[in-house]
């Protein structure tokens, strides 16, 4: 069985327009499907990432350079992500699909994490 990053892709202007009651039931569609993973034992891990974009970090020139985040050029910011198991990239992209994640503008970036060593 493997282990899949699932990264919760969002336009940031899009959350500023939801009601409290949208976000009630967004959070609660969320609990619903982690749990039924959970129960499964397909959910390895998740979590809603805060809204303030972080900080980055680069070398440049042997210098770290660390800079806010998001960047009015950003589309997108990852606004949480997801660890969950599956035996293929098919079954996870199918539990992927059923993330209630996917619904307008937003999107899921699904990645396998490499096992480092084992055999």
């Amino acid at each position: 069985m493997h282990t899949y990053l699932l990264l919760l892709h969002e336009h940031p202007a899009d959350s500023a327009a939801i009601s409290a009651a949208q976000l009630q039931d967004i959070i609660q569609r969320h609990q619903a499907w982690a749990g039924e993973l959970a129960a499964r034992g397909l959910l390895a891990g998740g979590e809603k990432l805060c809204d303030d974009g972080g900080r980055q970090l680069r070398l440049q020139q042997g210098q770290v350079l660390v800079s806010d985040g998001p960047y009015a050029e950003a589309h997108d910011v990852i606004g949480g992500f997801y660890l969950i198991k599956a035996d293929d990239d098919a079954a996870a992209e199918r539990l992927a699909r059923e993330c209630p994640h996917l619904e307008g503008r937003q999107w899921i970036e699904m990645r396998r994490i490499d096992a480092l060593g084992a055999a």
